[in-house]
């Protein structure tokens, strides 16, 4: 199916066939209509939606086959146009130009989202964006390396910090173990972007 051919959407233009920048990163999906204008409800991969709310267009891949087996709205991937987007309890709800109708924004359930890091409003200071802290080595202020940041966790007032590392068993061998840091300036001392790292008032027996 071409990409113009969805089902209910008004203009030809309003989803394009296009191609992943280098930068592009996976922010979030959709997980279905939302009203009967055209709307649709995202769940963002962030406790910080601002860049959904900031850009003008988003592109768009199918649902992950386990998701959504058989999607054949599009293939490859796309963009539409952003006509309108805001935070909506713990969502973030869409409505793209063209897309007038719930059928048609029925037909996107589970597709997914990226937007090109550079297309991400500066964040303020002393703020980070999630993206840019995954993948960072932790170490404390002693400089014993207490592993690599996984993922991050919304906890109401805070972001907690996933940490990776490997514990050794008493056979020798190692597994995969996680610690929990909250994101606060009280235990975070500096976060290195740059330098891939973030230093820690953290011990490794916490």
């Amino acid at each position: 199916m071409s990409a113009s051919s969805l089902p209910g959407l008004q203009s030809p233009l309003g989803l394009s066939p296009s191609s992943l920048p280098d930068d592009a990163i996976e922010v979030g999906r959709i997980l279905d209509a939302w009203g009967v204008k055209g709307w649709v409800k995202i769940l963002p991969h962030s406790a910080d939606p601002e860049s959904l709310l900031f850009a003008k267009s988003w592109l768009m891949q199918a649902p992950d086959a386990k998701f959504r087996p058989g999607f054949s709205v599009f293939s490859g991937t796309v963009s539409l146009s952003v006509e309108q987007a805001k935070i909506h309890s713990d969502s973030v709800v869409a409505k793209f130009s063209g897309l007038d109708d719930r059928n048609a924004a029925e037909a996107l359930r589970g597709v997914r989202i990226f937007l090109p890091r550079s297309s991400f409003p500066v964040a303020s200071k002393d703020e980070y964006y999630w993206v840019d802290l995954i993948g960072l080595n932790v170490v404390n202020r002693e400089g014993v390396a207490l592993g690599c940041v996984r993922d991050l966790m919304a906890t109401g007032p805070h972001s907690v910090l996933c940490v990776e590392y490997a514990e050794s068993r008493e056979d020798g061998s190692s597994s995969a173990a996680e610690r929990m840091i909250p994101f606060v300036a009280a235990y975070v001392d500096a976060v290195d972007i740059a330098g891939k790292c973030i230093t820690v008032d953290w011990q490794p027996d916490y």
